[in-house]
């Protein structure tokens, strides 16, 4: 059964306190915390002190995917803010395995995103050093985008990987998750689901994320 991580970029930022009380008593796994500086990806969301208080409203795990250049920058202010675990993309390090190591030693979860257009290849050299690859399956930047039909085949790629090496990390799919894709998504080997739009402008956000889990 996949972890659903709902993402809050999606959610009422006028009634964000609703929409964490409603994933509270949701079955949501994850609350996902995507932050966008406008320089790595063409939007900017939030910062630190929004993820303090989405920490501040749950329990749940916070998986903070910093979506920004020089992540090294930030790492101990969202360790501060109360992030579970950083997710940073491979394409916005000069040095991945430093930024890698920083972040285990503030003594968080560490994952890797990859856009679109990486190839999974590009993670051979650290996967032993990570918890998650967070797959992108949408050019980040923005919700509501289509899943990528390709990405099923890089999912089922690194999910080779991962097993012939006998590793215990985890994929994450971020992109264009549907209720209508997700059995192909989680068949071909994901471990965590992240949903935006088919949380939050669904009409029953509680039962879409309970759907989710059922597949």
């Amino acid at each position: 059964m996949a972890l659903i991580a709902p993402s809050l970029l999606s959610a009422n930022f006028l009634n964000l306190q609703q929409d964490c009380n409603m994933l509270n008593e949701s079955q949501a796994d994850w609350f996902h915390l995507d932050v966008m500086d406008g320089r790595f990806v063409p939007n900017i969301s939030f910062g630190p002190m929004l993820v303090s208080f989405f920490r501040k409203a749950t329990t749940k795990y916070c998986d903070v995917h910093l979506m920004i250049e020089e992540p090294e920058r930030f790492a101990d202010a969202f360790k501060d803010a109360g992030a579970d675990s950083l997710t940073v993309h491979l394409e916005a390090c000069r040095h991945l395995h430093r930024n890698i190591q920083q972040i285990k030693s503030l003594d968080m979860h560490c994952g890797v995103a990859i856009n679109p257009h990486t190839p999974v290849e590009s993670l051979t050299d650290i996967l032993g050093d990570i918890d998650l690859v967070c797959m992108m399956s949408v050019n980040p930047g923005f919700g509501g985008q289509s899943f990528i039909p390709h990405t099923i085949h890089k999912i089922k790629h690194l999910r080779k990987l991962i097993d012939e090496a006998g590793l215990n990390v985890k994929i994450e799919v971020d992109g264009g998750v549907t209720l209508q894709n997700a059995g192909e998504i989680i068949a071909a080997g994901a471990d965590v689901l992240v949903a935006g739009n088919t949380v939050f402008k669904s009409n029953d956000p509680s039962a879409t994320i309970a759907s989710l889990k059922k597949i």
